[in-house]
């Protein structure tokens, strides 16, 4: 039974580092001094596969490039149970506590992808979990990007490294310990490091996987939350922060024991994720690495374990915190409970990765990936025809693209597709959520919507030119925003634009409510849901590999749907005079946001003037 169930998962795996599918001798030989696995220790061979199937190999022992191959496999479509983790201050915690939750009772692997890895309360606690989890036993694997998670040394990082040397030994399906010694590999994504990397393709991954290759074990998170106290409704000293991010994840397990006789939720992940930490431009990263021989050696090697007892510490400080504490006590139920069944499916945009003319040839290179987030999305449009009645999408950074040809000409505008789409069916409609200047953290692709996408969509050639000219002539001319075709426009019944943030914001002087962050990321109609990391901004569908799980599932599309109408309930229509009041007010104040509010249009002339609007 064991082996029937892992051969297809790590054969794949073998093969896609090896070049074959064999069983391998085992390498870790113990030497003298060192921690060895007891003399009752068991070769077990599915261990050994599975132990292989997750070494590092540099670039030169790859058998194949893993950005091709993620563009060429044929990802299936699970059966899974699925909870969505949605963007309440509670939610956001118990976030937190699902991934030490997942970490602390994995059995065999865990694995972890984040673009923003901070060392706050929230990265020592997640580094301390997986420091007593590889002491146990649990071969551990965590991908960081280079800029997301800039860092000069990564002592933090590596003093995860420093666990190792305690490492446990990996146990079978039966409860024997084997004499395979778990181990933690940590890799820089496209390190900025290395010679040759193109620095500004990035992975904006946010991934968790606990025991990928075991159905009956396996859980899966993804969404919009990195690793910082920021998204998870606390301040780094353990207090309440009421000004957090907004975001979802979706949880998943294995659906059915059908499924179990394939490719489940959890191995699909898993291989995912080998992609991921085998990519060419990673540089791995090892408290080891440190030369020996070097004077300063010992003191060096001594700042990391301080950083591995640093880690444990705050880890004790997150179960101490009441708040935290409370919500753990409910984890072992939360995770058994409350899930709903879905038919779930990988995408990702890791051809972006290696693209070349990413603007002149987009469609061309959008083509050559079948699991494309953007292509799955179009494809699946055209797949349910005139049944399709409803897109709601919440994205913190939305743009509409408009790509051009190598003379300048526009190849491809997504404001005429998206009418096109209107225009064949009168009972369509679609709704958009993003970020105001209330909410937003960055004010340069702000600067982007409210000049430039939302006016595209909703305005006329004339009245767009208006209100981009500057703020006396737009917005604060009331022939413009005062007229009936103002009103006509922006009260568009087919397309609605909601902007985060409302009058009653603490910003202001009489208000009492906190609207944090926009940055959940999601896609809904009628027929589909996706979750994911992408913001389907020009750097999410250009530069970035991005993830998520498209969705069927009608009581999941309900939950994703509640969760869209109450974000709606926080935010105003695009050009309402409820909104052009907020903004007015925002202006006056004498803070940041104000400073960046007043200077909205300059910072879009100087993007458009200078063809930055392609990267942020």
């Amino acid at each position: 039974m064991y082996s029937h169930r892992l051969s297809p998962f790590i054969c794949f795996l073998l093969i896609l580092l090896t070049g074959a599918c064999s069983y391998m001798p085992p390498t870790n030989v113990c030497k003298e001094g060192q921690n060895c696995a007891p003399e009752n220790a068991v070769d077990d061979r599915d261990i050994a596969k599975l132990y292989e199937s997750r070494r590092w190999l540099p670039p030169g022992k790859l058998k194949i490039d893993t950005v091709e191959l993620g563009k060429k496999s044929e990802i299936p479509v699970n059966d899974a149970q699925a909870r969505l983790i949605g963007p309440s201050q509670e939610d956001a915690m118990r976030s937190l506590a699902a991934k030490i939750w997942m970490i602390e009772n994995a059995q065999y692997t865990i694995d972890l992808a984040y673009y923003i890895f901070t060392p706050d309360l929230a990265g020592y606690a997640i580094l301390g979990a997986l420091c007593n989890a590889v002491k146990r036993g649990v071969d551990v694997r965590l991908v960081v990007d280079s800029l997301g998670s800039f860092s000069a040394g990564h002592n933090d990082l590596k003093g995860l490294d420093t666990c190792s040397t305690e490492a446990g030994y990996m146990r079978n399906l039966r409860g024997e310990t084997t004499i395979y010694r778990a181990r933690t590999q940590v890799v820089i994504f496209n390190a900025v490091s290395k010679p040759a990397v193109r620095f500004n393709r990035r992975s904006h991954d946010k991934l968790i996987i606990k025991d990928g290759h075991m159905p009956e074990l396996a859980y899966v998170m993804t969404g919009g939350r990195n690793i910082s106290v920021d998204y998870y409704g606390i301040n780094d000293d353990g207090t309440q922060n009421e000004d957090t991010y907004k975001d979802i994840e979706i949880l998943l397990r294995s659906g059915s024991s059908h499924d179990n006789l394939r490719h489940n939720i959890g191995s699909v992940s898993e291989i995912y994720h080998s992609l991921l930490f085998l990519h060419r431009g990673n540089k791995f990263l090892s408290a080891h690495n440190e030369r020996e021989d070097r004077d300063d050696y010992e003191s060096t090697y001594s700042i990391l374990l301080d950083e591995q007892q640093r880690a444990l510490q705050r880890l004790r400080e997150l179960h101490e915190n009441p708040e935290f504490a409370r919500i753990y006590a409910g984890m072992d139920k939360y995770m058994q409970t409350g899930f709903l069944r879905v038919r779930a499916r990988l995408a990702h945009e890791l051809d972006n990765l290696s693209s070349v003319n990413v603007v002149t040839e987009r469609e061309k290179n959008l083509r050559s990936n079948p699991n494309s987030i953007v292509g799955l999305l179009h494809a699946l449009g055209k797949e349910a025809g005139g049944k399709l009645k409803t897109i709601k999408l919440v994205s913190p950074y939305f743009f509409i693209p408009r790509y051009y040809d190598e003379d300048g000409n526009v190849t491809f505008d997504g404001v005429e597709q998206m009418q096109d789409w209107l225009d064949e069916d009168p009972e369509r409609t679609i709704e958009l959520i993003t970020n105001s200047v209330m909410t937003s953290d960055n004010f340069m692709a702000q600067a982007i919507i409210d000049m430039d996408t939302v006016p595209r969509i909703l305005l006329s050639p004339e009245l767009k030119a208006a209100w981009q000219k500057s703020l006396d002539k737009g917005e604060l001319n009331p022939d413009i925003v005062q007229s009936e075709q103002w009103r006509r426009m922006i009260n568009n019944p087919r397309i609605k634009i909601y902007q985060s943030g409302k009058l009653d914001s603490v910003m202001f002087k009489k208000g009492t409510k906190h609207y944090g962050k926009l940055h959940a990321k999601f896609i809904l109609s009628n027929k589909h849901g996706f979750v994911g990391t992408t913001n389907l901004d020009y750097r999410s569908r250009l530069y970035n590999n991005e993830m998520g799980f498209f969705i069927q599932g009608d009581e999941f599309l309900s939950e994703l749907d509640a969760t869209f109408e109450d974000l709606k309930n926080d935010a105003y229509l695009w050009g309402s005079p409820e909104w052009l009041e907020m903004r007015r007010q925002l202006r006056a104040l004498d803070t940041f946001k104000g400073k960046w509010s007043r200077k909205q249009h300059s910072v879009f002339t100087r993007l458009r003037r200078w063809g930055l609007e392609w990267q942020i």
